[in-house]
């Protein structure tokens, strides 16, 4: 009888086959990433927050002077600033009249805008509000800024297409209590508010320019539109129009990101062309000027030191030069980045600038650790029952910190299903 033979072995795997079949999941991984859902949720959130904080601080801090700084007082009058606006066509809603009622209707306007958006309150309608409040007022008055609030002008309008209120929002807070009404009547109210606002805004000649006009009025069909797939049309449209909002999210995030990039590489590359920043010096000029000296007595002596005013200006271009490359490696990227908010940091005391270093924090945070915004959450939420338990009253002792161990255990364990639930792409940024 003869010997049963077994299965015949398989043929060799060809090389080009096995790097084709590699790269056609890679893609087909990348693919569903990208259109599944919003990447950077606590991400999106912790730059939302931040620049509504920077803007409403300002605004807030300004609020004395603001008819010196936007107003009808303002040295940049109400003439040239409209010939300058009809020149290059940019957007402000002050210049649609010179009435003092009209500035302070759009100045406090803004400040409610940033308060929605910061905490996270009819987010979409929010970042458009806070969009119009932050173009109008810059617009108005060019020569008001430190260089910070070129950052804010641009995130304005990036917000507008992020889904930034996922996470640490009133709306996420609404979604997950199961308390949202099926109908969104307020939601309702406040898209027919703003629909009527444009058609009296455009019918009235205010709104000259087409592009304006096509965005407004495309950004309100389209949150018309949502509502109706949402309410009437839950299956296959709600799908693709979920998939949609996740590629404009998810484009959106990496133009921040790359605009992240461009400002440190092009800062620090310019930085060593100059004369100053290559023989080491360039840090001891700000420091003597009185405009930029709040604390005369700590910068005297910190520019007295030679090797300390080298190590600043060699080390302020080596961080923004090699932050770009720092992203291909995650701890040296974590690394750089904590360097660059302490550096900020310093400037924001040291040179009296705290809203442009605000504004370049709140930037920064955008490469933020997933890991870490989750444990930074876990700890504010444990230091708020604390609180809450002592201000109650309640007892202490073994119970309280049985409780106060699973709320970090629970935590960690969102932190740890998170990270390993992460495509591995996603973890090197």
């Amino acid at each position: 009888m003869p010997a049963q033979r077994g299965p015949a072995p398989a043929p060799p795997e060809q090389p080009r086959q096995s790097l084709g079949g590699r790269f056609d999941a890679w893609l087909a991984r990348g693919i569903r990433n990208i259109t599944t859902r919003a990447l950077g949720p606590y991400q999106t959130a912790i730059v939302r927050i931040g620049f509504a904080t920077t803007a409403l601080l300002f605004l807030l801090r300004e609020w004395p002077n603001r008819h010196e700084l936007y107003g009808p007082d303002s040295p940049w009058g109400f003439d040239l600033a409209t010939r300058f606006v009809d020149d290059n066509g940019a957007f402000t809603v002050l210049l649609w009249s010179d009435s003092t009622l009209w500035f302070e209707f759009v100045y406090h306007l803004a400040l409610l805008a940033c308060v929605g958006l910061l905490l996270g309150w009819r987010t979409r309608a929010m970042s458009l509000l806070f969009m119009i409040g932050v173009l109008s007022l810059q617009n108005r008055s060019i020569f008001m800024g430190d260089g910070g609030d070129n950052v804010i002008h641009l995130m304005a309008m990036y917000l507008v297409l992020v889904r930034c209120g996922q996470v640490w929002s009133l709306d996420a807070r609404r979604r997950a209590s199961g308390r949202e009404h099926p109908a969104d009547p307020v939601g309702i109210v406040l898209w027919v508010v703003l629909g009527l606002t444009l058609v009296g805004v455009v019918l009235g000649g205010k709104l000259e320019s087409p592009v304006w006009s096509m965005f407004f009025a495309g950004m309100w069909m389209v949150h018309g539109f949502w509502w109706l797939v949402r309410r009437h049309a839950p299956g296959e449209p709600r799908i693709v129009s979920d998939v949609i909002a996740n590629l404009v999210h998810n484009a959106a995030l990496m133009v921040i990101m790359v605009e992240v990039c461009v400002i440190y590489g092009t800062a620090g590359w310019y930085k060593i062309q100059g004369s100053r920043w290559q023989d080491g010096t360039a840090a001891y000029y700000p420091m003597h000027l009185d405009y930029f000296s709040p604390w005369p007595e700590i910068t005297d002596r910190l520019s007295g030191s030679g090797l300390l005013v080298l190590a600043m200006t060699y080390g302020t271009v080596f961080v923004q030069v090699a932050f770009v490359f720092a992203l291909l490696n995650r701890r040296a990227k974590n690394v750089l980045l904590v360097i660059m908010m302490i550096e900020h940091a310093g400037i924001a005391v040291l040179m009296g600038l705290p809203f442009f270093s605000l504004a370049m924090i709140a930037m920064d945070s955008v490469f933020l650790p997933t890991a870490f915004l989750l444990w930074t959450d876990g700890r504010a939420r444990l230091l708020a029952r604390r609180l809450f338990r002592r201000r109650d009253g309640d007892g202490d002792g073994d119970g309280d910190a049985y409780a106060d161990a699973a709320v970090v255990d629970s935590v960690v364990a969102d932190v740890t299903d998170r990270e390993r639930r992460q495509p591995e792409w996603a973890k090197e940024r």
